[in-house]
């Protein structure tokens, strides 16, 4: 079992570090090099730098609220019935 949780964390770091690499080299290197180069096909357009990590944050707040909101029922229904 401390092998699999050992391969699952390397897994998650990869996975964080390839897209923390991707995403600063997008936003920070890549607007300094011309337009008409290669390396541009490989990213999307840079409005997207902004509208996806807002969209993840909003959908990340959505279900937070929504979990709290359904811990908050459940323990008000355990308060009344006992």
């Amino acid at each position: 079992m401390e092998l699999a949780d050992k391969a699952v964390g390397f897994l998650l770091s990869a996975i964080s570090l390839s897209i923390f690499s991707y995403y600063t080299f997008w936003v920070i290197i890549l607007p300094f090099v011309e337009k008409d180069h290669f390396v541009h096909g490989y990213f999307l357009p840079q409005e997207y730098a902004i509208l996806i990590p807002v969209f993840a944050g909003v959908v990340l707040l959505s279900f937070l609220c929504v979990f709290v909101g359904c811990v908050m029922i459940k323990s008000n229904k355990k308060k009344k019935s006992a």
